[in-house]
């Protein structure tokens, strides 16, 4: 009995430390309850997606309740909360402002759908397909740098939510999952122009026939959500007149990632192609024609 009452006097004694083990207690049954509720949704939701916005609802939610819940136990009442977050705001304004950015960033991506795991998006300089999103940090798998196309680096780069307040962020997937690209060949002086217009046109529409039928339907919805015109999706070909070729200039659609893939299966088929013309088709390359060569005379005087 004289044990209980000696603690009870102690937290009598010294209120301070008893309200912030009190708050710690408090803290501590909020995150396990985070914590319990992240591993149940994990273990009961099937769906991919749909776990991992859970996930992320629960995770940002916890981060509220637990800002709610330090605010409101010092203050002691829940009407001050205007007057603290105005205190609080002012007194660490500078040296957590990157943080606080992050966080509203992360709530402004969801919320306004900016972008979302699996999107390929360039942001900050830095391209890449979003594998993660938490309450900090977008998590992305590199493309480019050092290897040629979209192929990935094998970097994986966290950049800061703050990013999506400072900059432009591109997204090649969002609304419209299609790109424009484009393919020159040259075609040597004295080819039949024809002949190869067939050729690069007929293997293009073969192709690319997937990507062009699957990008009306993307793009009659784009043409209806934002203020823009309509745009050719089917391939089309210019011809330019260069010093040393015909430049033919295939432009098409293709889905984002399989540019690189489908740009291979052009040039092969179209090369294949040039070469069964039996020389009516030529690609060229650059050469240098010699118009004169000076006349040189070499001589020795004898005596």
């Amino acid at each position: 009995m004289d044990y209980f009452e000696f603690i009870k006097e102690w937290f009598n004694t010294h209120p301070t430390t008893t309200s912030i083990i009190k708050y710690i207690i408090w803290l501590l049954f909020v995150v396990g309850g985070i914590q319990f509720l992240r591993r149940y949704f994990k273990k009961s939701i099937a769906d991919t997606s749909a776990r991992y916005k859970t996930q992320k609802a629960i995770e940002i939610g916890g981060y509220l309740l637990i800002i709610l819940l330090t605010i409101s136990y010092f203050t002691g009442n829940i009407k001050d909360f205007t007057l603290a977050i105005g205190l609080f705001s002012a007194g660490i304004a500078i040296t957590l402002q990157e943080l606080f950015l992050s966080l509203a960033g992360s709530i402004y991506i969801f919320l306004v759908k900016v972008y979302a795991p699996g999107d390929r998006i360039e942001m900050n300089g830095i391209k890449g397909d979003v594998i993660d999103i938490d309450s900090i940090y977008t998590t992305m798998m590199e493309i480019g740098e050092w290897v040629s196309s979209d192929n990935y680096s094998g970097r994986i780069v966290k950049l800061s939510n703050a990013f999506v307040f400072k900059g432009p962020i591109y997204n090649y997937t969002q609304d419209f999952p299609f790109i424009w690209d484009e393919l020159n060949i040259p075609i040597r002086y004295g080819s039949d122009t024809e002949l190869a217009k067939k050729i690069i046109v007929s293997v293009a529409s073969e192709i690319l026939s997937e990507y062009t039928l699957a990008s009306k339907k993307q793009w009659e919805g784009v043409v209806n959500k934002f203020y823009i015109e309509d745009a050719i999706v089917e391939p089309t070909l210019a011809i330019t007149l260069t010093d040393n070729w015909l430049k033919f200039n295939l432009r098409y659609i293709v889905n984002y990632q399989k540019r690189r893939m489908t740009q291979h299966l052009l040039h092969d088929t179209i090369h294949t192609k040039i070469n069964e013309t039996n020389g009516k088709v030529v690609l060229a390359s650059a050469t240098i024609e010699v118009i004169r060569i000076p006349e040189l005379k070499v001589g020795k005087d004898l005596k």
